[in-house]
């Protein structure tokens, strides 16, 4: 790898904030490019998508067992089936939430917006892509070539979930964004539908019937599978042992640093 390639996959260390005590990275505003020219059909064709001049933070990690029974435990909400009397399996605190629905991760958000005050929500797949790519239309969070040992895909060899963070920083996003290829798919708010993408076309409406994308690929994914621009439609009432997901939140300020807004 030359110098050049080098300063290209440089991490950007990006401000931060936690929420609810989960920490999010600013993905700063701008245009990226979002697709691909040589991937499936569904991510063609590559194109430029402009996110809002505003304070967008992603979470740094998918919410984690640990972090989804708080929102269980007040609410009463349904467990995920594999919690054996509601409770977390052993050793996996720290190991993404999976078999959620696309309605228990909206619910789980509504929840946390309730506890913070926060508008907090899903992240469009323009905002996941964004934060997993950065602006440059890499292949992976961390470059253009696949390394099995910065991220928990079919490659692996592991065949379950990993702790969040375990291949961070070598396998974070430019932004510092860990998790986004491999480990579980992660839900988004957009429908299943074709590109170019388009904020204002009805695919961000919570309320149309129809498949939602989760994005990043799972532990059985090959490395195709785990790309930044494969896409999956899911229908929202899903649930399966390798589906969890991520939360963003549009602040008002600029953290300077990292700092807390709950």
């Amino acid at each position: 790898m030359g110098f050049l390639d080098r300063f290209r996959i440089k991490k950007r260390k990006q401000p931060a904030i936690t929420v609810g005590g989960i920490e999010l990275v600013l993905i700063p505003p701008g245009e990226f490019t979002m697709g691909s020219d040589t991937g499936r059909e569904d991510e063609k064709p590559l194109h430029e998508v402009d996110l809002d001049a505003r304070y967008l933070h992603v979470g740094k990690y998918p919410i984690t067992n640990a972090q989804y029974k708080r929102f269980v435990d007040a609410t009463r909400h349904q467990a995920p089936r594999h919690w054996s009397g509601g409770s977390i399996p052993e050793g996996k605190e720290d190991h993404p939430v999976v078999w959620v629905s696309w309605d228990d991760a909206r619910a789980y958000c509504r929840w946390l917006a309730n506890e913070t005050g926060q508008a907090v929500r899903l992240p469009t797949e323009a905002e996941w892509e964004k934060a997993a790519r950065g602006t440059d239309g890499r292949e992976y969070p961390w470059g253009d070539k696949f390394d099995k040992r910065k991220c928990n895909s079919q490659e692996s060899g592991i065949e379950d979930t990993t702790p969040v963070g375990k291949y961070s920083r070598q396998g974070d996003s430019p932004y510092g964004v860990a998790d986004m290829a491999g480990n579980v798919w992660e839900w988004t708010s957009s429908l299943y539908q074709d590109y170019p993408y388009d904020a204002d076309d009805g695919r961000e409406d919570p309320e149309a019937e129809g498949s939602r994308v989760a994005r990043g690929g799972a532990f059985y994914n090959p490395h195709g599978g785990v790309r930044c621009t494969f896409r999956l439609g899911a229908k929202p009432y899903g649930r399966n042992v390798d589906l969890g997901f991520r939360i963003v939140l549009i602040s008002k300020f600029l953290a300077s640093g990292t700092g807390r807004v709950d």
